[in-house]
Formats: C-alpha cells, sequence, structure tokens
C-alpha cells in the first residue's frame, strides 16, 4: 500500500487508508478559518519576533563553526521527539481546522524552544511545508502485533523465503503537485509579511537499509538468516541499494531535494550549517546528492560481530554515501567496536556516540577531526523529577572523555517527560553549568 505523505507539516499523515488528495488527508482541507488565520498570525508574529533576537544569529555562526571542526565549544540540542506529546498536547491548541491545528503545532514547538528549552538551536524566520505525495516503499506489507496507543509491537515480515524475494519492487514516488502548490500559496496567505515561506522536501532520514531490511524479514530472523542463509541476505542488501539508488536519482532528475546546509536537522543529532555545500554552484538543474548532508546507520544490527557488519552491511551502504557531500554516521548503536570500518565512510563528519558506547575510545577515535555527537540518556529526564546528581554525573563524564574533541550533546529519543516539560530546560541549565565549571577545549 502506498505510503501518504502530506503538506501541512514535515510529517507523515496519519490517514494511511488513502492516497493524500487534502493537505491534511481530510477531503476539503486546504483551507484555514478566518479566525484559525488571526490565531496563527498571532503565533508567527512570536517567532518572528524571537528569530529576530541578536542571539539567534550568534547560534548559526556557532553551528557553522562547529560543522566545520574550527569551535571548541560544546554545543547543545534538544530534541524530545515523543515527548512533545507532553508539551504540545491537543487541549492546548486553539486552532479548530486540522490543518490549522497542525501548522500551529509546528509554531508552538518553535515557541517553546525559544522561550523555554533555550538550547543552542536558532530560530528561524520561516514556516515551510513540505510535498503531498505517495511512497509505494517496497510493495512488501509486514504483519504487525501489538503496538496500541504507543505501546511495544512485534512484526512478521513478507520475506519468509527466497520465493517471496520477487514481491519486492523499486520504491516510487508520486507527487500530488497540485495540492501541494495549494498548500504553499496557503501558507504565504496566513503567513505572509511575517515568516518567510518555503517548500522543502524531506524524503528520508537515514539510507541505512537495515531497518528496511528487518522489517521486511523480521527483526529476529534477520540475525538468524546471518547464518542460515546468507547469501539471501546479500541478495536483499543489493536490492535495497539499488532501490535506494534509483530513488535519489528519481529526486535529483525531478528537481525534488532541498539544501539541509541550514537550519535542517541533519544525522541522528546535530544541525547543517556549513559552507561547504553545496559542493558546486547551482547549475538550474536543482539539488544535487553532492550537495547534501546525509545519514547511514545500523542500529538492528548492533548484535552482529564487526566483520558481519562490514560484509552485509557497510558494503552495501558506501555506493550511497559517496554520493553525498558530508555524512554522518550512527544512532542509537554503539560505533567503538566497528569505528574501524565506520572511518571508512566518505566525506564523514558526524559520528553518534550513543548512551551505549564508550565514551573515552570514541574520544581517541574521533579526536577533533570529527564532531563527537554525544547522545545523552533520555531515561534521565523520565521522571516527574529529575536526578539532578545523575544528570550531572553524566554530563561531567562526557565532558571528561570528550576533551579535544568536537563536542556536542543531543537529549532526543525521550518517550516520556514524566508530564513534565520543565526537564528539558532544567537539564539545558545544568548542562551551561557543568560545560562552565569543567569543560576544557
Amino acid at each position: 500500500m502506498p505510503i501518504p505523505y502530506n503538506a501541512t507539516g514535515l510529517w507523515p499523515s496519519a490517514n494511511f487508508g488513502e492516497a493524500p488528495k487534502y493537505c491534511s488527508g481530510v477531503r476539503g482541507e486546504v483551507w484555514v478559518s478566518r479566525k484559525d488565520r488571526e490565531r496563527l498570525r498571532r503565533l508567527a508574529a512570536k517567532v518572528a519576533g524571537l528569530a529576530a533576537r541578536p542571539a539567534e544569529a550568534q547560534k548559526r555562526e556557532l553551528w557553522h563553526e562547529h560543522n566545520a571542526l574550527k569551535s571548541r565549544q560544546p554545543l547543545l540540542l534538544v530534541d524530545p521527539e515523543n515527548g512533545w506529546n507532553e508539551i504540545v498536547t491537543p487541549d492546548s491548541l486553539e486552532c479548530e481546522g486540522t490543518c490549522a491545528r497542525r501548522w500551529e503545532m509546528v509554531l508552538r514547538k518553535e515557541l517553546f524552544w525559544g522561550e523555554s528549552i533555550r538550547d543552542d538551536k536558532p530560530i528561524e524566520p520561516l514556516f515551510e511545508v513540505g510535498y503531498t505525495y505517495t511512497d509505494s516503499e517496497w510493495g512488501v506489507e509486514e504483519t504487525y502485533h501489538g503496538g496500541v496507543s504507543g505501546q511495544s509491537y512485534a512484526w512478521e515480515g513478507g520475506i519468509r523465503g527466497p520465493e517471496d524475494v520477487a514481491k519486492i519492487g523499486t520504491p516510487r514516488i508520486e507527487v500530488d503537485y497540485r495540492t501541494t502548490l495549494e498548500t504553499l500559496a496557503l501558507a504565504n496567505e496566513v503567513f505572509g509579511g511575517i515568516l518567510r515561506v518555503g517548500l522543502r522536501g524531506v524524503w528520508w532520514w537515514s539510507l541505512g537499509m537495515t531497518w528496511d531490511l528487518a522489517r521486511l524479514v523480521g527483526l529476529e530472523k534477520l540475525l538468524y538468516l546471518l547464518y542460515d542463509n546468507p547469501a539471501l541476505v546479500h541478495r536483499l542488501m543489493g536490492i535495497l541499494r539499488d532501490g535506494y539508488a534509483a530513488k535519489l536519482d528519481f529526486l535529483e532528475s525531478s528537481g525534488l531535494l532541498s539544501l539541509n546546509n541550514n537550519h535542517s536537522y541533519v544525522g541522528s543529532g546535530g544541525i547543517g550549517y556549513t559552507r561547504e555545500l553545496p559542493r558546486a554552484q547551482p547549475d538550474g538543474q536543482g539539488v544535487k546528492t553532492q550537495d547534501l548532508w546525509c545519514l547511514t546507520e545500523s542500529q538492528e544490527t548492533t548484535g552482529i560481530s564487526p566483520d558481519q557488519f562490514e560484509e552485509f552491511v557497510f558494503q552495501y551502504q558506501l555506493p550511497l554515501q559517496s554520493r553525498f557531500g558530508l555524512n554522518c554516521y550512527g544512532c542509537c548503536e554503539p560505533l567503538d567496536a566497528r569505528w574501524h570500518v565506520v572511518k571508512k565512510t566518505p566525506n564523514l563528519r558526524r559520528v553518534s556516540v550513543s548512551p551505549w558506547a564508550d565514551q573515552v575510545k570514541m574520544a581517541q577515535f574521533l579526536q577533533d577531526k570529527y564532531v563527537y555527537s554525544r547522545k545523552a540518556p533520555p531515561s534521565l529526564l523520565a521522571f516527574p523529577r529529575i536526578d539532578e546528581e545523575a544528570v550531572r554525573a553524566d554530563l561531567r563524564a562526557t565532558l571528561e572523555a570528550a576533551r579535544g574533541c568536537v563536542l556536542e550533546i543531543v537529549m532526543k529519543d525521550n518517550h516520556t517527560l514524566g508530564r513534565n516539560p520543565d526537564n528539558l530546560s532544567r537539564w539545558v541549565r545544568i548542562a551551561r553549568e557543568e560545560i562552565a565549571r569543567h569543560w576544557k577545549g
């Protein structure tokens, strides 16, 4: 079944039952009422006011220096992910229309970042919409068990054996240009004169491929297949590599790629400001993959050996990585045991240091040659009242281990904040205090 995406914001539609014909997946929703427009414009004006603060320009410059490996000041980035559900709750939204409520959510997140979290994420005076499109993905459906109301789930892959491989198709993207342009025009009507409105395509988060592989065959079965039928794993990884290459070719030739050398979230934590991209002056043919940051990772294969990782995963990631101007590697998987493989990534700039990684070893590997992207444990903020000494101890361990590195500390993957959003701002204040006391870049 094609998966629909919509242009009200940069996330998937919840309506998976039919291809989207309107910006919210609800018929007739490419509109915002007069009352909702007034509400949205008031919020947009507040965002514009925050973006005009001198501190925002200073933050942008910090990220430019940081990504160029010239800064020795640790940067802080908070993205609470599922924790947003405890920050901007449905009953806190004032707008009534479906499209307007989604846009209100985007604006209120920016306001919370700028007024409450106060990390190093710059607030920009813009509002972006995404494309409305469908993605056929691989044409093979898995069977899920559980997962109700955000709870845990398991699944059975659609590929049970070699005889099922023929079911896999090449992902096809079909853009609904009419709805996309109507939504862009609506955003200009609503926010014009307050925020800069833009259209940005976000077509993937990671090109790691092992999440796709695990969905196709099942996570547990994947680990068995590495021993029971390695030829099938190689065959499937080759199909995934070629399918993603074809998708990248299509996006390039169709002019659907957008630069991410700006406020864009890149990697598994970090912001993309850099003067090293685009690699070449635009030639009128659109953005190319060589002009972009890219992320690859392989969290699903944490339990396999480094040799298996290189044989079954990395060699298939390498051709995709080679297309990009700057690369990030890793997310939640610890990379210290497989660094000798990961460091072969071309144009590698940002490396994830997960809560399960050996921080000291990673600092020895990365030094000041890569961005040391430390992921702080989100479990520390999962309580109504955080253990501040535990937070300080974790931060001090990172600051001690990463001396001499180009350090960023990222708080993300929060499934809950203990229903206390103030945990985020408190974590930032504590981090700044510990940096002031203990950092020696």
